[in-house]
């Protein structure tokens, strides 16, 4: 059953068109025939989500919103902390995948927890403001990531904390205090990635060092389940930042 399960998302991965009229239809397109296997699988392919969240930590009373927070898998790294939270927001615009995480918030009696089919550059929670805010594998996926960034920037609180997790290539000539990657995975991974409309980026790294007091930041690699040439591994980043 694993075996097939994972057949069905890499078939959804690698060889079915994404089709769709804007980004909110190629997402749903995307996600809609994978949802129920995609929680197994994303979890040997995306790294560093646990660390994230560790880092991150739970303070009472915090408003949170997971961009692109997909079936609400994440929330898994809270354990009972989550209780401790005012409100947590996981916010996406693939219906099916919040549909997952409406079903989680519910078998676990999470009232603290609202699922909202949105935009990441445009939602709004009802407290109109945020503590936290993370994308986890999500920056990768938005057209608009800068816009996306600095949305957030201007919801979180004076003091709030930005999580990112996900995958990236660094710029041909980065800067000393980041890792320099070689032509091949600079070259190789956004080709490998553009088919599912993943776009590992040079820039989001610095911009994110740009506009944030940077907090925890680790750089590391991982290997893509299924891929053939299993020592040619994909970068990922962590990176914690605080809005002064």
């Amino acid at each position: 059953m694993g075996i097939l399960s994972d057949l069905k998302v890499l078939y959804h991965m690698a060889l079915r068109p994404v089709r769709g009229k804007d980004h909110a239809s190629r997402m749903e397109n995307f996600y809609g025939g994978q949802a129920e296997d995609y929680d197994k699988f994303r979890k040997r392919l995306l790294k560093g989500r646990e660390e994230l969240w560790q880092h991150l930590g739970v303070q009472d009373n915090e408003v949170w919103l997971d961009m692109g927070g997909g079936t609400g898998a994440n929330l898994e790294a809270f354990g009972e902390d989550i209780r401790r939270l005012k409100k947590v927001y996981v916010v996406d615009l693939a219906g099916s995948l919040l549909k997952m995480a409406e079903q989680r918030a519910q078998s676990r009696n999470w009232q603290n927890v609202t699922v909202a089919e949105a935009d990441a550059t445009k939602f709004i929670p009802e407290e109109q403001q945020a503590d936290v805010i993370t994308f986890s594998y999500s920056l990768t996926m938005i057209p608009d990531w800068f816009a996306a960034i600095q949305h957030a920037y201007q919801l979180l609180k004076p003091g709030g904390r930005i999580g990112v997790v996900d995958f990236y290539v660094s710029r041909k000539h980065p800067d000393t205090v980041f890792q320099k990657h070689g032509w091949a995975t600079r070259s190789f991974w956004p080709v490998w990635f553009a088919s599912d409309n993943v776009f590992p980026s040079p820039d989001h790294v610095p911009f994110l060092h740009r506009l944030f007091e940077p907090v925890y930041f680790e750089e590391c690699k991982t290997r893509i389940p299924w891929f053939p040439i299993p020592l040619f591994k994909m970068p990922y980043y962590i990176f914690i930042g605080r809005k002064n």
